[in-house]
């Protein structure tokens, strides 16, 4: 899971680095608005796709489509990281080419050793592939534009940044419990449960929406 690779950044630190509290935490923020930026850079990339994608299938219906598509995909990877659903792994092959080429250049940063390593390490790492992560992009392929994805997927990083600064100072702990089946379900459970509240919410908003609009060009008439 994500959180014990944050543990693992945590531990690529000098040592002189990990046991001064401050320079650990400053690291550890660099590390995050690096992975938060790759996040965002993600975010606009999918939603510009899926946006182009949408209207390729439908101009009406292929938002809806893409909602459900996108929530059906989100459900198999609550599934996977449960550990009930072992065959979606496959799903995170899809971002291994681009780490491929990645991960070569993270290596050559370790040690880390200043702050603006640990920002080019962040923005690298932001690139893992991770079943909650993925969750969240494949959802931000649905927002409409590629704006929309990247604030979506912003807010999603800012929504990890405590766990993930908490998992930097407490590395070896929380490593040990992301190993966990406990844990691993519970994450498993909240990403199938975030997708059927994407799929009983949305269109709903989508209807109030509507109804709003008509209700303007009554009064404009």
């Amino acid at each position: 899971m994500c959180g014990g690779i944050v543990g693992a950044l945590s531990l690529s630190l000098k040592a002189e680095v990990r046991e001064k509290r401050w320079s650990l935490f400053s690291y550890l923020l660099a590390y995050n608005i690096g992975r938060l930026s790759s996040y965002v850079l993600a975010g606009a990339i999918i939603a510009a796709l899926g946006s182009s994608l949408s209207t390729l299938i439908s101009p009406k219906y292929g938002h809806e489509v893409l909602q459900w598509v996108a929530a059906l995909t989100m459900i198999g990877i609550g599934l996977y990281v449960a550990g009930w659903f072992p065959r979606f792994a496959a799903l995170q092959r899809i971002g291994s080419p681009i780490w491929r080429k990645l991960e070569p250049i993270g290596r050559r940063l370790l040690p880390v050793g200043s702050w603006w390593q640990a920002l080019i390490f962040g923005l690298i790492w932001g690139w893992l592939p991770c079943g909650l992560v993925y969750a969240a992009a494949i959802y931000a392929s649905s927002a409409g534009s590629a704006l929309n994805g990247a604030m979506f997927m912003l807010a999603f990083g800012l929504g990890t940044l405590p766990t993930a600064l908490v998992a930097g100072f407490f590395a070896g702990q929380v490593m040990q419990l992301t190993r966990q089946p406990s844990v691993r379900r519970s994450a498993g459970v909240a990403i199938v449960l975030l997708a059927l509240v994407t799929l009983v919410f949305e269109p709903t908003m989508d209807h109030t929406q509507h109804f709003k609009s008509s209700l303007d060009e009554f009064h404009h008439h």
